[in-house]
């Protein structure tokens, strides 16, 4: 149903937990499912983290440019992607690069891998949430921006926070623009970790606030850090009681959005009515 690219930005991390957070509270009706894939050019970092390093063997992104190169990204894709609901294969994710080195070998993937998650609706019944990272998204991997039906700037709620937003959120704003998408496509996804209220940081940064996360240290560990909290304590916790709140105000302004971007069907002249030419509609 959607591509939700989420977009750190440079001196605040957040954007992969509040990815995972998003991905495991994202709503799902009978036959849906939710992928998160880690796009981040500098690295993933789920394995070692939420999935504690238990993966049977190795899985992600590295292994897909040898598969896009030979046409076969797309058989490639499915076999990369490793189950968080326990068996049920509704919420899965795709482990990113384990090195920074890896990056310039996904220079010619990062087109085809976003044609791949924009399109992969149409039959498979997924939504995606591609984590960029604090600097992902740009150059080739631009592609992962421009099919998104939402891009998210994840903003902690700080000066800190705001003042190294505002040159990652403007780029990110010129680009939709430069490229036709539209900046209405961009919203911020803040993490209430200072003083600044939404209303402040979206009229800083000129962007529309989509939703708030809480600073909940102990659970985000869970997703960054694969600490224990506790099954129904982490389930309960603040953070993933908001991301609920948050992944369903996400959902609704990816329908809204794309109801809005839906062609409109051509009006019919009414019969009788007259036709370029001095002519009349037949009867």
């Amino acid at each position: 149903m959607a591509l939700i690219a989420v977009a750190g930005c440079p001196g605040a991390p957040g954007a992969t937990t509040a990815a995972l957070a998003l991905a495991m509270a994202w709503p799902l009706v009978p036959g849906r499912h939710v992928v998160m894939a880690e796009c981040d050019p500098d690295g993933g970092s789920v394995v070692a983290g939420a999935l504690r390093g238990a993966t049977p063997g190795p899985h992600g992104l590295q292994n897909l440019p040898v598969a896009a190169r030979t046409g076969r990204l797309g058989e490639a894709f499915w076999r990369q992607l490793l189950d968080l609901s326990d068996g049920a294969r509704q919420r899965l994710v795709l482990p990113g690069l384990t090195s920074p080195a890896q990056a310039p070998g996904m220079q010619s993937v990062w087109p085809q891998l976003a044609d791949l998650l924009a399109g992969i609706d149409e039959g498979a019944q997924h939504d995606v949430i591609a984590d960029l990272g604090r600097r992902g998204g740009t150059e080739s991997a631009a592609a992962l921006v421009l099919r998104a039906d939402l891009v998210l700037a994840v903003v902690r709620t700080t000066l800190r926070g705001v003042h190294h937003a505002e040159h990652r959120v403007r780029a990110l704003a010129e680009d939709l623009d430069t490229r036709g998408v539209g900046r209405d496509a961009l919203r911020l996804l803040l993490v209430a970790a200072g003083p600044y209220s939404a209303a402040e940081i979206s009229e800083r940064l000129q962007v529309p606030v989509a939703a708030e996360l809480p600073f909940d240290p102990k659970a985000a560990e869970v997703l960054s850090d694969g600490a224990d909290l506790g099954e129904r304590r982490f389930r309960r916790s603040d953070l993933m009681r908001h991301a609920a709140t948050a992944a369903e105000r996400v959902h609704a302004l990816v329908l809204q959005r794309r109801e809005q971007l839906a062609p409109r069907p051509a009006p019919h002249a009414p019969q009788g009515a007259a036709v370029p030419g001095g002519a009349h509609a037949a009867r």
